[in-house]
């Protein structure tokens, strides 16, 4: 497949690099357009105004793989990407290695998740990998998972959107793979500090018990979690169609006219 590659860690990223490698190696053809800096918490942001430039520049380019730097976030990559920005249009975006688990429902402000996310809007199948450490030390595992990962989205719909998230340990340390649902909190909450002219984020501990089946729990149980976040389809579910159906909107009219007349009726002075 041709296989559009991005992150919000930078260019720079240590799981870049093992990513794209393992790509290529399965046989994938890899266009990775990456920012040049941290776009982390960007979201689905994409920033872009008609008619204003966004720098794009070229880093490397060997068989099967080119790569571009670009002043913009992840979303922005798939965007343009999809519009044929850089020539041949990918069939699937792959949003990672993310240094750091993306789990629970705070996935809504990830740019890694976010790109996943821009894929599904733009048509496409996107698949977010996150590997569980601040400071990872096994990006190939993350990276093998990832193309495993990358043949299961393809056969699935169009429009697929998983999140998967790898624990820090080797492969023969992995204990296997387990659907994850979204966590609702994770071990650590952001409390805002104020300061002087400022305020500053810091993580603070949970102390709620997490619930075994959720992402978070599973990964830090040594298990590869997948999430699907369902696609933007506007299609609610069986039970929210039903509801919908029976949904009556007042007559505001009718209650405008109302609120004339009472205004009629109000004695003067």
């Amino acid at each position: 497949m041709r296989v559009l590659v991005t992150n919000d860690d930078g260019i720079t990223s240590a799981g870049l690099r093992p990513l794209t490698d393992a790509l290529r190696e399965a046989g994938h053809s890899v266009l990775a357009v990456v920012p040049f800096d941290d776009r982390s918490g960007t979201g689905t942001a994409l920033g872009i105004t008609p008619g204003v430039p966004v720098r794009v520049t070229p880093v490397c380019e060997e068989p099967g793989l080119r790569v571009l730097g670009l002043e913009g976030s992840p979303s922005q990559a798939v965007l343009l990407a999809r519009t044929g920005a850089f020539g041949v249009m990918p069939q699937i975006v792959l949003s990672g290695v993310n240094a750091g688990a993306n789990t629970g429902r705070s996935v809504l402000h990830s740019g890694t998740v976010g790109a996943a996310l821009a894929a599904s809007s733009l048509g496409l199948s996107g698949l977010a990998v996150s590997v569980a450490a601040a400071e990872p030390r096994h990006w190939d595992t993350a990276a093998r998972v990832a193309v495993d990962c990358l043949e299961w989205v393809r056969g699935a719909r169009r429009r697929t959107v998983l999140n998967v998230n790898v624990p820090d340990l080797p492969p023969t340390r992995i204990r296997g793979v387990r659907y994850g649902r979204l966590a609702a909190y994770g071990p650590t909450a952001l409390e805002a500090v104020p300061q002087e002219g400022a305020v500053v984020l810091r993580e603070v501990p949970q102390p709620l018990p997490l619930d075994p089946e959720t992402d978070i729990a599973l990964v830090m149980d040594g298990w590869v979690t997948t999430t699907l976040l369902d696609p933007l389809t506007g299609v609610p579910a069986r039970d929210a169609r039903e509801k919908l159906a029976s949904l009556r909107i007042r007559d505001v009219r009718a209650e405008e006219d109302a609120c004339a007349d009472e205004e009629k009726e109000e004695p003067a002075g």
